[in-house]
């Protein structure tokens, strides 16, 4: 993590994928920052049936792994290290790893240079031959080859960002901060929270390539400060959380252009909060019904219901049990939701209900030191 980017945390003070349930039990994936205790990516089980999450346990000593991702055969793992250097000595890092879905340890199989600094997302194409990721402090996006062992290839397609926004403190360059890829697997979607931009890239897998799209991005609110971004799950519409303007900003999506158009700009916050608040992560329920955000320094989730034409109604605000909660996931079958509560340790098991969106805390929850990032594996 860059300089910058850390005194701000401290001041303040990564949709996931999941794959497919094939049972009662997920193993659970927990990225971090390496202190408070921790060493680095740490793994539990869940039990998709009552809830109940097991104390987590060392899967791999690795620096920062602040995002990790699973390949689409579930045989994979990936993290980054979001480190940062020199501009022109980037030190960021993507390691992939083979995990052994019993023990849910991860062995090493390679690292590759990200090309930037502090990389802070990834994901792995739906076809498993790509993995795509995001650079923060160098405001950049790279996309590299996997191979059939599952290990990496050096960066086939790098392009820097370019252009700056409305806030002198932390807008002044591109900041990339999440990367996603479509439903039907021909784009990847670039948060960049330095521009204020939602890019398009079309995505070639086979050579792990990467072009712009026309348009090559849609704008948000100036200042806004985009962050995460998922779909929703009938693949028409997105949403794109901003940090900095702590509101989710909801677009129509045309899956054959790569193509999104605004219909919605809602606060994440309730009525009358006058403190400091920053965003970090949305999901959207699997049944289409609910998104979901997080507040750092509210210390909440915003609940929102979400209608037939993709907009969104805010339905209430849930305590995360901890302080700035940096990420959350809703674990395979839609019923429980974990919450990382980064600066107090704590991860954070919560019931939704599929029909209200509610979410009530089931009473249980895990240490687990600095926790930024929650990715399931169905076992």
């Amino acid at each position: 993590m860059s300089p910058t980017r850390r005194s701000f945390l401290a001041a303040s003070a990564a949709a996931p994928l999941s794959l497919a349930a094939k049972g009662k039990t997920s193993r659970v994936y927990f990225g971090t920052y390496t202190r408070n205790g921790s060493k680095g990516i740490y793994t539990a089980t869940l039990d998709t049936a009552s809830g109940k999450l097991s104390e987590p346990e060392l899967a791999a000593e690795i620096p920062s792994p602040s995002f990790v991702t699973l390949h689409p055969n579930g045989k994979f793992l990936y993290a980054v290290s979001e480190m940062g250097g020199a501009p022109t000595k980037p030190t960021g890092t993507v390691t992939a790893f083979s995990l052994d879905a019993a023990s849910g340890k991860l062995n090493k199989l390679n690292t590759v240079s990200t090309k930037g600094e502090a990389p802070c997302h990834l994901n792995v194409d739906k076809t498993g031959r790509a993995l795509v990721l995001v650079n923060y402090s160098s405001g950049s996006t790279a996309c590299m080859p996997v191979r059939a062992d599952g290990s990496l290839g050096e960066a086939a397609s790098f392009i820097e960002h370019k252009g700056s926004s409305v806030n002198q403190q932390r807008q002044r360059s591109p900041h990339a901060h999440s990367a996603n890829i479509s439903f039907n697997n021909r784009f990847v979607v670039v948060a960049d929270l330095g521009t204020d931009q939602v890019l398009v890239y079309k995505l070639d897998p086979a050579t792990a390539t990467l072009t712009p799209n026309d348009p090559p991005f849609v704008k948000v609110k100036p200042g806004g400060g985009p962050r995460h971004f998922t779909f929703h799950p009938k693949g028409k519409y997105g949403y794109v959380i901003n940090e900095m303007g702590s509101a989710v900003t909801a677009f129509t999506w045309d899956a054959n252009k790569g193509v999104f158009n605004e219909i919605q700009h809602i606060s994440t916050l309730p009525d009358g909060f006058k403190g400091v608040n920053n965003c970090a992560e949305v999901v959207a329920h699997p049944n289409g019904k609910f998104l979901y955000g997080s507040n750092r320094g509210h210390n909440s989730l915003a609940v929102f219901k979400i209608d037939g034409q993709g907009k969104l109604t805010a339905a209430g605000h849930v305590p995360t049990g901890g302080e700035i909660p940096r990420n959350f996931a809703i674990a395979p079958g839609g019923k429980w939701l974990l919450a990382a509560n980064q600066n107090t340790n704590n991860v954070v098991v919560f019931a939704v209900d599929p029909n209200s969106g509610n979410l009530t805390p089931t009473g249980q929850q895990v240490k687990v030191g600095a926790p930024v990032c929650i990715r399931y594996l169905a076992l």
